[in-house]
């Protein structure tokens, strides 16, 4: 395929760590073209300078932000934006032809009463909203296939909900009792001004928590989810914890079995039915247990499975890279169904190690 045949797309919000990641995917995926960079902070300034170890590929300048521009130049355009901005642009992108990924909380929500109530702002897209699909292949795969509009999930829920999901689909456990402790790298935070938390001599040698009690904004997004696939309304204990490793999650998910007779093979063997046409899933065999370092740098989740009989606990570990199956991989992983193409298309699958 030449050059001249290629998909050409556009990224809004380049510069960010979502953005640069979307760069190195595009540059090296057989169908598409990057030809659209966009910003405002860093508008008029080559890529290169930005990111000068992209200068021998990337020769593209950020321009400023013209959503009519993008429409016309772009058959697909991620918006790789702060929550808040992606709503007010993927009307008249839509309208215009395009195909939209969205890669922040703007279109993750089936009701957005929900998304105003955690993260604010004035919808006007009612027309719009509804038509979005949540970017999760796993589970929505054919409704991604047929969407022009994909709100693709934070990353948190990516790794919790990949862990949690066979076992709410087939009502193994009480989903009242589950529980999500999961860890992050610092690149979850973004490529901001820095605060004082991410500073290296704050982060470094140091791990914590945060919004403990609810009170995380991917919270309601885990709910809904989780609430789909049990068929009723679920509540999640939900905490999130900063690790002082650059990327990489891993959430270590608990909950109560209903029938205390099942034992760790049966439940291996039902993660791994699940995911039997999930190519960027790992079901690890039973006693090994994921790493986040086995996932970086690629698209894969590797899930592990122990059950405490002692307590009739099942115990679900689940490792992703935070910035590729959590953002712009699985972006990309969208874009793959939406344009009928094989799901593993131009997308990592080796990491580097050690």
């Amino acid at each position: 395929m030449g050059d001249s045949e290629r998909i050409p797309v556009g990224i809004v919000g380049a510069s960010g760590y979502g953005g640069i990641q979307l760069v190195r995917l595009l540059l090296e995926h057989p169908k598409l073209e990057l030809a659209y960079l966009g910003g405002e902070s860093t508008a008029g300034k080559p890529f290169a300078e930005l990111y000068p170890h992209l200068g021998h590929r990337v020769n593209l300048s950020v321009e400023s932000v013209d959503v009519e521009a993008i429409g016309d130049r772009c058959q697909v355009v991620f918006l790789s934006l702060p929550n808040g901005l992606a709503y007010k642009m993927a009307p008249r992108l839509l309208e215009k032809g395009c195909k939209v990924l969205d890669l922040s909380a703007d279109y993750r929500f089936s009701d957005l009463q929900t998304y105003k109530t955690w993260y604010g702002g004035d919808r006007d897209d009612f027309a719009v909203a509804p038509r979005a699909v949540y970017g999760l292949p796993e589970l929505y795969r054919d409704r991604i296939a047929e969407a022009q509009l994909v709100g693709c999930p934070g990353c948190y829920p990516t790794a919790s909900l990949l862990g949690l999901a066979p076992l709410l689909k087939q009502g193994l456990i009480i989903p009242e009792t589950a529980i999500i402790d999961a860890k992050s790298g610092t690149s979850g935070g973004g490529r901001q001004p820095p605060k004082v938390d991410m500073l290296l001599a704050e982060a470094d040698s140091s791990f914590r928590a945060y919004n403990v009690g609810g009170r995380h904004r991917h919270t309601p997004e885990i709910e809904q989810v989780c609430s789909d696939l049990a068929g009723h309304e679920v509540l999640v204990q939900f905490t999130p914890h900063l690790v002082p490793m650059v990327r990489g999650i891993l959430a270590t998910i608990y909950a109560t079995m209903r029938d205390p007779g099942l034992v760790r093979d049966d439940l291996h063997t039902i993660y791994s039915a699940f995911y039997r046409n999930a190519p960027w899933v790992r079901v690890l065999p039973s006693g090994t247990y994921p790493q986040t370092k086995w996932a970086c740098g690629t698209n894969l989740c590797y899930i592990g499975i122990e059950l405490d009989s002692r307590t009739g606990r099942v115990i679900v570990m689940s490792a992703i890279d935070n910035l590729l199956k959590g953002q712009a991989g699985q972006a990309l992983q969208c874009l793959n169904l939406m344009m009928g193409w094989e799901e593993t298309l131009g997308l990592p699958q080796l990491t580097f190690y050690p």
